[in-house]
């Protein structure tokens, strides 16, 4: 080549790639020898010079049009990194001239030509490259043609394998890359390939990898940035020309495999099963076959995949789709293009791995019941839900209801779930049918994976139950809980109650607990004393034949220590002051809870140490009382707290302070002589012995006077006897137990002391309240217990129990009568069961019963017994009656004096209320016949402070020879009472009783006949006014309630106890009559004592006369007013065997002993005032004349004054003082029954102006009128009893007193003040 056209291609190239500034160096520093040696002629170098100038004018013009080109400079050295960017490619770049023969004449890197030579100018205009005609020198302008590995032309570094294969044979020393052929073939191949890829746009280096056989393959790594295919092809077509051709290279061998290039592209990114995925591959290639590898299996077309493959500018394009993706469609895909040319094999090899993720509801709300007769039908909850089992952006939820998408209701998503809030519709509930509404929680990718669900909710009328409370409840042992189970069933057999505790499931069978209500679908659970055994989940279910309806609540019962299961050392004792004294108390340590526990001294709190003894936990604390002035008796107690702040006391500890100089014992415990130690029993190795021990401090030392402890044997019976009583499933295991002890009171070692005798009460008592079924066993088991403590052997331990407190008697008869109540029918039966003392029949009511229930008693103690309720007696059905009929619970029950049980005492219980026209016949063999008075009676646990007593409330008897028939509207125990009475004294006291009785009313209405028809003429003053007024008020008081008292004797006469409000009234009128007719004898005298004492002050008539009448009526209405408001609602106003005041229970009879005292004692008074009075005027000496006159006057007050002022009743003392003498009854009887007689005649017939009055009336002028003083005395209606009629009742402040009152005529005048004052006794 000529050197003027080297330096002409030289400007060309600086110019163009360069610059101008770098031309004009070239020019500048060009050696001049290089003209002399082309060219000696000067011309030759001035063309050129003329030629590189207008080559910059023109490069100068290009790149003004031309502002965004860039070249590329090529790399010459093996992977030598370029520093300049890489090409803009918007516009193409133009190539070299046609007629220059360069070694490297091709388009700029960014664009293409397939011929890589510059064609002529007579090139068609359709090639690729253009004509410019408006430049001096047409050249063509290239296409852009993509980038090998990088359709975006990016830049980014490509690895592409090729190999190359020579026709010869292969060398082992080619193996070896130390060896000197290997080294040759490596040197030369890369000096060829380096002079051959130098060319490639983008070029950073080419390595040899090695060679193989086959011929010999020659492995070859080029490495380039934006290389296209056409480069590819046109340097390895240069690559021959480079190597020497004794290597024998075959053209058409080259191959080329780009294998690192991630030109695929997913979509979508993630895929999930039953999306349809798409994977594009390109390359950058106008043509060429594609094929699909799936692990290492050829894809074609088929139903799930489609191929596509299709160039779009200079790009070619395979597209895979798969339909419905799983995930077997999971791996690599591999993406295979092939393109075969003289010089080269192209192989494009791209992989991808795809993961199908698996789209799936794992967790969704379950299918929903609302029931619509559910009282929470509105507090149901509607929140719906589904969770799937990943979490992605790009799945979205929906719900729909039935099929399509709601209306209504609110969604809300969350990571992978999603949840919906539907409306609960009322108008879905109807009536009959359910309405189901079906909501589907769908997720969709929007490729077509898709995961649904199904949720169902029914509406629907459902049986329901509910046990409020409706939450899980923690109690403390020793406490009461209650659960109210309630449901909406229908015809449903029973409700029935279970606890579960752990696995375990046990049903609760306690009647007591239990109360059920059909009528309205409610049973309530309630549970008095919890205990650990109440604690578990419980289960109420309405049972029927088809089906059970339940519900559950948990209950945690949480320990706290039974206040009996607290040992306590001592139970009473005496402290000294300003000594320590120890105290101890122990509970089971069986327990985890960590109490707070206290001694509580009158408020103050000490904390008690803490040890352990054995199975026990003790709290000792030492006390020093330091207050000697405070009260010398006090209670102290410990206090237990557990976690929920529950408490439980202890029994009190009664403590005594002594004096330090009244100490007489000091062992262990302080106390003065005759003081009393109680300490309780020992602690044995799990529990303590119940009861105590009774010590007495004597001459020093404390000496064990009673000793309270029960036996090891009944003691673990009655702790067991407490706990079943307590116990869910006591009725199961009651047989066992009443067996075991059957067995131990059996024998007669076994209880032997009142003690035991008393533990064995508290042990049938606890059984008895548990219901049991009525089979003979088990009421054998019962009765013969019974027997055991009744026999004879034990009835000096009666006689002690029952002088105590509570009475053991009354509570073994309780427990009779409770076990019977309880006992359930078996097969609608009840069984006839008779032991040594004890008889049992009972029946079962039947709907329309045709009969009656009469049941003969014939087989225990040699008595008889009928009882017999009338079938017209309306009882419900499947009720039950149960009569047990007892021979010796009589005779250790407690009774009143000279009263004695003289049949067997019969227990009638019934399982239903009492119907109201209820009536109930017993008849009873009497056991004595010399025994009198026979009293129909009931045993009314509720009297004489709950131990007891018989009572003969609404029951008719009737005495046949030997039986006694009792008429009753109740049910308790009942038998008959009988006393041992004294014919001869009770008859005397009834004849004089009535006697005076009969006078007395007689001469109480001639006596109110006479002041009525003389009244005009004998109260012409003040003073005689008053006097009679309050003759007629005592009169007609005392006959009143003489009347009232005969009513009362027919009454206890013909037995009409039944008719006790009869008795009640007429002692409601007794009482205030007779108390009417004391305060009038009161005003009486105190009118007496006026004028007696105050001579010259008058009172103006009506003043008195409201006084009188305010205290002769107002006072005894407000004192039996009063009595009978007070004792009546407890039933104690009156006595049980006779119409008068109570005295034994409510003390009624004191509203009448204490105003009548009092009124005598007043009155005794005034007598003694009037004595007074009539010796005042004896002044001086007397003679003897004189003072037998004052003697005589002085009697004849006192004879007067006596019985008209009631003093008489002060003989009602003497009868108490000395209950035997029957002189006094029979002289107390007798001048109170003539009251009536006595006011006839000294207050009306003795009174001159009266009997003036009479005689004037009736024309009689007989009569002398010259006396002007006169006294009359009025004796007033007797006091009644029953046993001594009048007098010995009063002895027993039950019987009734009579009255007096004092009353004088008027003087014949009243001028003279002293005279008025004398005119009621002279």
């Amino acid at each position: 080549m000529p050197q003027n056209t080297i330096f002409c291609r030289a400007c060309w190239y600086l110019l163009l790639y360069e610059s101008a500034e770098n031309l004009l160096i070239l020019l500048l520093c060009f050696p001049p020898r290089l003209y002399s040696k082309v060219d000696n002629k000067m011309p030759s170098l001035l063309t050129a010079a003329l030629h590189c100038l207008f080559l910059l004018v023109t490069a100068y013009c290009h790149t003004t049009q031309t502002s965004n080109f860039y070249p590329i400079t090529q790399y010459v050295g093996v992977e030598e990194e370029s520093t300049h960017s890489e090409p803009q490619r918007q516009k193409p770049n133009v190539c070299p001239p046609s007629d220059e023969n360069v070694s490297c004449c091709y388009c700029e890197a960014g664009a293409y030509n397939e011929s890589k030579a510059c064609s002529q100018l007579s090139l068609p205009s359709n090639q690729s490259c253009g004509y410019i005609k408006d430049m001096p020198f047409y050249r063509f302008h290239c296409d852009p043609e993509p980038c090998i590995g990088d359709p975006h032309c990016t830049g980014e570094p490509v690895d592409i394998h090729m190999s190359v294969t020579l026709d010869q044979a292969f060398s082992d020393d080619l193996r070896n890359s130390s060896s000197v052929l290997y080294k040759k073939y490596k040197d030369d191949f890369e000096n060829a390939f380096l002079q051959s890829y130098t060319c490639l746009s983008g070029f950073l280096s080419v390595t040899i990898i090695g060679f193989r056989p086959g011929g010999i393959s020659v492995d070859y790594n080029v490495k380039g940035r934006a290389v296209t295919f056409s480069e590819i092809h046109y340097s390895n077509s240069r690559v021959p020309k480079f190597l020497n051709q004794s290597y024998h290279l075959i053209p058409s061998s080259f191959t080329t495999e780009i294998t690192n290039e991630r030109n695929i592209t997913v979509s979508p990114e993630e895929i999930f099963e039953g999306d349809t995925v798409t994977l594009m591959c390109e390359i950058n290639a106008k043509s060429g076959d594609a094929i699909w590898y799936h692990s290492n299996q050829t894809i074609s077309n088929s139903s799930q995949h489609l191929l596509k493959t299709e160039p779009t500018t200079g790009v070619l394009k395979s597209n895979l789709t798969i339909t419905n993706v799983t995930t077997k469609d999971s791996g690599s895909y591999t993406c295979v293009f092939s393109k075969i040319s003289d010089y080269y094999r192209l192989t494009y090899k791209n992989i991808q791995d795809i993961t199908v993720s698996s789209l799936s509801i794992t967790s969704y709300s379950n299918d929903m019941k609302i029931s619509c007769n559910s009282p929470d039908f509105q507090a149901t909850s509607n929140l719906l839900f589904c969770c799937l089992n990943i979490y992605s952006t790009s799945i979205k939820s929906v719900w729909k209801l039935n099929g399509i998408n709601p209306t209504t209701g609110a969604s809300n998503d969350t990571k992978n779930c999603t949840e919906y809030e539907f409306n609960i519709t009322e108008s879905l509930c109807l009536p009959e049918s359910a309405t189901v509404m079906t909501y589907t929680c769908e997720f969709q990718t929007g490729h077509g994976a898709r995961a649904s669900q199904n949720i169902t909710v029914t509406y629907s009328r459902t049986d329901y139950v509910r046990i409020s409370p409706s939450v899980n409840i923690s109690v403390s042992e020793g406490k009461e809980f209650n659960l109210t189970c309630k449901g909406d069933v229908k015809n449903y057999d029973s409700i029935i109650w279970e606890i579960q505790s752990g696995d375990k499931i046990q049903t609760v069978e306690c009647a007591s607990c239990i109360t059920t209500n059909k009528s309205i679908a409610t049973s309530v659970l309630s549970v008095n004393v919890s205990t650990q055994d109440w604690n578990g989940t419980y289960i109420c279910t309405f049972s029927n034949k088809s089906s059970n309806t339940s519900a559950n609540v948990t209950v945690n019962v949480i320990p706290l220590p039974l206040t009996t299961n607290i040992w306590l050392d001592p139970i009473k004792t005496s402290i000294q002051c300003k000594k320590s004294q120890h105290f101890n108390c122990c509970i089971s340590a069986n327990t985890m809870e960590d109490y707070t526990v206290t001694f509580v001294v009158q408020g103050k709190e000490f904390q008690p140490e803490r040890k352990n003894y054995g199975n026990f936990l003790c709290y000792s604390y030492n006390y020093n009382e330091t207050e000697c002035g405070k009260q010398q008796n006090f209670e102290v107690y410990y206090r237990f707290v557990n976690g929920m702040k529950q408490e439980v006391k202890s029994q009190n500890i009664q403590l005594k302070l002594t004096p330090e100089s009244s100490i007489s014992c000091t062992e262990n415990f302080y106390g003065a002589e005759e003081d009393r130690l109680i300490k309780p029993c020992r602690l044995l190795s799990n529990t303590f012995i119940r009861g105590n021990e009774i010590y007495k401090c004597y001459n020093k030392l404390w000496i064990l006077e009673r000793n309270n402890c029960v036996s090891e044997q009944i003691n673990s019976l009655l702790i067991r006897a407490e706990s079943l009583v307590n116990s869910p499933v006591a009725k199961t295991e009651l047989p066992i137990f009443l067996w075991q002890l059957q067995n131990v009171t059996e024998l007669q070692q076994n209880v032997n002391s009142p003690a035991d005798l008393a533990a064995i009460v508290n042990i049938l008592y606890n059984i008895s309240a548990i219901p049991a079924d009525a089979s003979k066993p088990i009421i054998e088991a019962f009765f013969s217990t019974v027997d055991n403590t009744v026999n004879d052997s034990k009835m000096e331990f009666w006689t002690e129990l029952n002088n105590e407190n509570a009475s053991s008697s009354s509570l073994l008869l309780y427990s009779v009568e409770r076990f019977s109540e309880n006992l359930q029918p078996v097969n609608n039966t009840f069984p006839n069961v008779s032991t040594k003392t004890l008889e049992l029949q009972g029946m079962v009511v039947t709907e329309n019963r045709s009969t009656d229930y009469n049941k003969d008693f014939n087989k225990v103690g040699n008595l008889s017994a009928n009882v017999l309720i009338e079938k017209s007696v309306t009882l419900p059905p499947n009720s039950t009656i149960v009569s047990v009929a007892c021979s010796a619970i009589g005779q250790i029950l407690p009774r009143n004096d000279n009263e004695y049980v003289n049949s067997l005492v019969v227990i009638t219980t019934l399982s239903s209320e009492r119907p109201q026209n209820f009536y109930i016949n017993m008849t009873f063999q009497k056991a004595n016949m010399s025994l009198k008075s026979p009293q129909c009676v009931f045993w009314n646990f509720s009297f004489n402070g709950n131990r007891g007593k018989w009572d003969n409330y609404s029951c008719i008897s009737t005495d046949k020879e030997g039986n006694v028939t009792c008429s009753c509207n109740h049910l308790t125990p009942f038998s008959i009472l009988m006393s041992l009475e004294n014919p001869s004294s009770n008859a005397a006291s009834a004849y004089i009783t009535y006697s005076g009785l009969a006078i007395s009313i007689v001469s109480l209405v001639v006596c109110i006949i006479i002041e009525s028809l003389v009244w005009k003429n004998v109260t012409n003053n003040t003073t005689s006014y008053m006097r009679h007024i309050c003759i007629l008020n005592i009169s007609t008081s005392l006959l009143v309630a003489d009347i009232w008292f005969i009513v009362t004797a027919v009454i206890s006469e013909q037995k009409l106890q039944k008719n006790r409000e009869i008795c009640i009234v007429a002692t409601f009128f007794i009482h205030l009559f007779y108390l009417c007719g004391l305060f009038w004898m009161l005003s009486l005298g105190l009118i007496l004592f006026y004028r007696l004492v105050f001579i010259f002050h008058n009172t103006s008539k009506t003043i008195q006369k409201v006084l009188a009448f305010c205290l002769g009526y107002g006072c005894p209405f407000v004192f039996a007013v009063i009595t009978i408001a007070v004792t009546l609602p407890q039933k104690n106003y009156i006595n049980k065997d006779v119409c008068w005041l109570n005295w034994k229970d409510s003390k009624a009879l004191l509203a009448f002993i204490i105003p009548a005292l009092a009124i005598v004692v007043m009155n005794l008074f005034i007598t003694g005032v009037v004595i007074i009075k009539i010796l005042r005027p004896n002044i001086g000496d007397k003679t003897n004349k004189q003072e037998r006159k004052t003697l005589f006057q002085i009697g004849k007050s006192l004879a007067i004054l006596t019985p008209l002022l009631g003093l008489t009743w002060g003989f009602g003392v003497a009868t108490i003082m000395d209950n035997k003498n029957e002189a006094f009854h029979i002289l107390f009887a007798l001048l109170n029954t003539l009251q009536g007689l006595f006011i006839l005649v000294f207050g009306t017939l003795w009174d001159k102006k009266i009997t003036e009055a009479l005689l004037k009336r009736n024309s009689l002028s007989r009569w002398s009128s010259q006396q002007t003083k006169s006294t009359s005395l009025i004796l007033v209606s007797p006091m009644f009893s029953m046993g001594y009629p009048l007098s010995r009742t009063f002895n027993n402040l039950c019987g009734k007193t009579g009255k007096y009152t004092v009353s004088s005529s008027e003087p014949s005048s009243s001028s003279e003040n002293t005279s008025k004052s004398y005119s009621l006794l002279n």
